[in-house]
């Protein structure tokens, strides 16, 4: 068995630019397969991790689709009224934060920038698990006063121009040409999706809707259930008084919507596996072409081979010994192949990860099935050029020119 080893090694090392452009295809397919993998995993986790942070207890409100005689007439509206019904004596229901957005012109002395305001109580920092780095949140009493003071995102300064979003607190910041003053600053969550928090501005909803925005109308209501054993009933309080606001019978649709972080998440979690999954089945099209280019060249290298094999089987090498050699050419070729595409996949997954601040997640069992795949296309795609050169008759393969 070692000197088969042997001789296979040599056969490979013989051909070296020609075993290299064999494997070129396994590496290829390996380096995406575990850079797709990565990608998709870090998705994943990415969005978990931000999901989390909302709080598991933690329910969302926003408005649906509105229905007359059964048929649908657009978008419902939500207001502040049903937010106030939600907060008035509240059962299974802890905090409830209403919020109005919009994109305005925010400038601080010559610089300005387009930046997303959210109009919303002070309860959202809390349900949200927002922190302060310097300064400090506004309070119920600015609300109902209707005061221009805003709280910025960690990023928001930077925007503006400036290299710390806390040197600004205490100044006074323009939105959409009014004064507000600046009294806090949050501390850096990341980017959630299409939005990034911490590049908005957030202050009183009662300003946003008389100074600002002129408008009643509100995005969304993020709702904190008392606890996580109280979801449940919070969907259903919610449920209950959101109809009752809006007049609608026991019978009529809801035209609006409920979603807890905990549905989102398993929903997300569903759509990045079918993506982790579709990305890696792409990437495994190039293993399969990979595999057939061995066994291509292996049949080629078993023709340029017969003599040898004929004097091999003259010195008394058996059929099986024959079989194994060019078994052993073809797994040395995949796990060679296998181990630089996982040590160029993991090379290109750190890339990207400090080039394009994705996150990028290797799972070891990536590299465990990355690494048994490549053994198995070796056996798969070696098997009928092993078989066909133990199938040689000797004295024929003497003659063989």
């Amino acid at each position: 068995m070692g000197e088969i080893i042997r001789v296979a090694f040599d056969a490979v090392l013989a051909n070296k630019l020609r075993s290299l452009l064999t494997m070129l295809g396994i590496v290829i397919g390996i380096a995406a397969v575990i850079t797709m993998v990565a990608l998709g995993e870090g998705a994943q986790r990415s969005v978990e991790q931000r999901l989390k942070t909302l709080g598991t207890n933690v329910l969302t409100v926003r408005p649906g689709q509105s229905f007359s005689g059964g048929l649908g007439r657009g978008q419902a509206t939500m207001t502040i009224d049903d937010a106030e019904a939600l907060r008035a004596q509240p059962k299974h229901i802890q905090a409830v934060a209403p919020e109005i957005e919009s994109r305005f012109q925010v400038e601080y002395g010559a610089s300005n920038a387009n930046l997303s305001v959210v109009g919303t109580w002070p309860a959202y920092f809390s349900i949200n698990e927002s922190h302060l780095t310097a300064g400090r949140m506004f309070t119920d009493e600015e609300d109902r006063g209707r005061r221009r003071v805003v709280v910025l995102g960690a990023l928001a300064g930077t925007q503006l121009g400036l290299r710390d979003s806390a040197s600004l607190v205490g100044e006074t910041v323009r939105i959409r040409g009014i004064p507000f003053e600046v009294i806090g600053v949050l501390a850096e969550k990341g980017s959630q999706g299409f939005s990034n928090p911490d590049e908005s501005l957030y202050i009183p909803l009662s300003t946003a809707q008389f100074r600002v925005m002129g408008s009643n109308r509100i995005r969304s209501i993020a709702v904190q259930a008392s606890d996580e054993k109280s979801m449940e009933n919070a969907m259903a309080e919610i449920d209950l008084r959101l109809r009752r606001e809006h007049r609608l019978r026991p019978e009529q649709q809801a035209d609006f919507n409920i979603r807890d972080q905990a549905s989102l998440l398993a929903t997300v979690q569903e759509t990045t596996q079918t993506f982790s999954l579709l990305l890696a089945g792409i990437a495994a099209i190039s293993l399969l072409v990979g595999g057939i280019g061995i066994m291509n060249i292996m049949l080629v290298s078993v023709t340029e081979r017969t003599r040898e094999i004929g004097l091999r089987k003259a010195l008394g090498a058996t059929g099986t010994d024959i079989l194994l050699q060019f078994l052993v050419e073809s797994l040395v070729l995949c796990l060679a192949g296998g181990t630089l595409g996982l040590l160029l996949g993991i090379g290109g997954a750190a890339v990207l990860q400090r080039l394009m601040g994705w996150t990028m997640v290797i799972a070891p069992e990536a590299i465990v099935v990355a690494i048994a795949f490549s053994a198995t296309v070796g056996v798969f795609f070696g098997i009928w050029p092993a078989r066909r050169a133990a199938s040689l008759a000797p004295i024929e393969s003497l003659r063989y020119e």
